[in-house]
Parts: structure tokens; C-alpha cells; sequence
């Protein structure tokens, strides 16, 4: 267990992070808060090959998290098959429940279209209860 509040443990996430990886972690975390000031920041999924875990946000259930892999930093929403179809989703397409982005080197992260997405999941989660 650690002492560190889930944020502080975001920071620890981002700060392992170097280069385009880091940029865009901070990108992300950045319209999600922006897009949902109410949310709560969370850690999730400590585990022996990723202890520091994964970052999710959640109102009302959860909303999203991000995941750090080799080659992307992912974006996934819990229930983003659920959501409007979106060209910015480009993988996990074909699940029954999450859609999710994945971000390369290449790739820029448009705060705006994720405030919308992220707004939108959030509604998901709230009509639903």
C-alpha cells in the first residue's frame, strides 16, 4: 500500500514517463480534468509486472484510464461502445464494451475532441444510475 494519494500516484505514473510518452500523458490527464472537474483520479490494477498500476478516472463508475504499453499510451473507455461512433477511437473496435485510442510518437493529442468524448462518457455514467 502506499501512502501517496491516487494523484500523487498519477504523478509517479506520468513521471516515470520520458519524451512523447510523458507529453502525452500530461495532455490526456489535462482534458480529462478540464472535461471533468468532478471526477475522481484512480489507481487500479497493481500488479507484480506493472506496480505502479493504471490510471483511470471515474464519475459515477468509471469513465476511462490510461495505460502506458510499448510502442502507444492508450486511452480507453470503459463504456465507449456504448458512446457515439467517433474516427478518433481506432482500436478495440470490436469489443463489446470499450473503445478505446491509441497514441503513437506520431500522434497529437486534440484536448478538445477528447473533452467532448470524455464529456460524454461521463453523461453515460450518470444516466445510468
Amino acid at each position: 500500500m502506499s501512502d501517496k494519494s491516487d494523484s500523487e500516484q498519477i504523478d509517479d505514473i506520468i513521471a516515470q514517463q520520458d519524451g512523447w510518452k510523458q507529453e502525452t500523458l500530461v495532455a490526456l490527464r489535462a482534458a480529462i480534468r478540464a472535461a471533468d472537474p468532478d471526477g475522481v483520479e484512480v489507481v487500479k490494477y497493481k500488479k507484480p509486472s506493472k506496480p505502479e498500476g493504471v490510471a483511470f478516472w471515474a464519475h459515477a463508475g468509471d469513465v476511462c484510464f490510461i495505460d502506458v504499453l510499448k510502442n502507444t499510451v492508450r486511452l480507453t473507455f470503459s463504456k465507449g461502445a456504448r458512446m457515439a461512433p467517433n474516427d478518433l477511437f481506432n482500436t478495440r473496435l470490436d469489443s463489446k464494451v470499450v473503445r478505446a485510442i491509441d497514441f503513437t510518437e506520431a500522434s497529437l493529442v486534440d484536448g478538445a475532441a477528447v473533452k467532448i468524448l470524455v464529456t460524454e462518457a461521463v453523461k453515460l455514467n450518470v444516466a445510468a444510475k
